[in-house]
């Protein structure tokens, strides 16, 4: 996949500040884009090292309630890239994903506009912002064949367009997601509104409490500030949008002291290939293991 506008395409070797730039371009095509108020505390991080640099931009627009990057990049070792777009509650638009770790021998890709409701079970929602751009799967799967397991815990997040796969990533699916935005009508059912800002509230709390890549920000930049950049910028709204904690929306991983359990799975399933047809119809139950 790629997209015009001077980006090409995220892989091994490519800085990611120019998948950022693109995408910041191709979005103030559309709307106008004001800095958000994380941006001031976390565009200057200072990590442990001198070989490390971390650049942070995030910004609202009138749809848009969040649109935030991350980048990280230590001297000869790895490049990290973070980045993603979460609408206002008015709008049930899906959550626009790129993560991407790479190393000189390989890159980790998460690329999807990740559902606000499970797909598997509101297909209504799902004919709505993935009927149409199925022809991405069918275009794109043999090139980026499907990455290893996935837990079943963590597929309910995903759509039946995501591409998980070693190696190469693209800005195509982010034009995808600024053409959904334009056709985006705003919701003025409070009920309807309430419900999309609890299920991006569900969302961002899965989020900060299972980020893979917090390990990596500990040891860069210490635990305190770890845990800001996490609650107050990558996944900023955890505390703001809804009161209901991790446990209250997986009540599962509770452990017999009240704690959280640091599992990534309680159920035990897992998915070596795409659990979705052609069609985007889930089919993962024959294929779990």
């Amino acid at each position: 996949m790629s997209g015009g506008v001077g980006g090409g395409s995220l892989g091994a070797g490519l800085p990611y500040h120019k998948f950022v730039s693109f995408a910041l371009e191709e979005t103030r095509l559309r709307t106008t884009l004001t800095p958000h108020p994380s941006q001031e505390k976390f565009k200057s991080i200072k990590p442990n090292d001198d070989n490390t640099v971390f650049n942070a931009l995030s910004f609202s627009a009138p749809k848009i309630r969040l649109l935030r990057s991350l980048t990280i990049e230590k001297k000869n070792s790895f490049q990290v890239l973070d980045f993603a777009a979460f609408s206002e509650p008015e709008y049930d638009l899906p959550i626009f994903c790129a993560n991407v770790f790479t190393t000189p021998t390989q890159s980790i890709v998460v690329l999807d506009l990740n559902p606000l409701y499970d797909t598997t079970v509101h297909k209504d929602y799902k004919d709505k912002y993935y009927r149409s751009i199925m022809p991405l799967v069918h275009k794109y799967n043999e090139l980026l064949p499907w990455g290893g397991k996935i837990t079943s815990e963590s597929l309910k997040f995903f759509s039946p367009i995501v591409i998980w796969t070693i190696f190469e990533s693209t800005e195509h699916n982010h034009h995808v997601w600024l053409e959904l935005m334009d056709q985006a009508i705003k919701e003025n059912n409070k009920a309807t509104v309430a419900r999309n800002q609890e299920e991006q509230h569900k969302y961002l709390t899965w989020r900060a409490e299972k980020d893979p890549g917090y390990p990596l920000l500990k040891k860069l930049i210490g635990e305190s500030c770890a845990e800001d950049l996490v609650m107050e910028f990558l996944f900023e709204g955890v505390n703001t949008l809804g009161t209901k904690s991790f446990l209250d929306y997986f009540p599962e991983y509770a452990r017999d002291d009240g704690s959280v359990s640091k599992k990534r799975s309680m159920i035990g399933k897992s998915f070596e290939t795409r659990p979705w047809d052609t069609n985007g119809e889930f089919i993962g139950d024959a294929e779990a293991q």
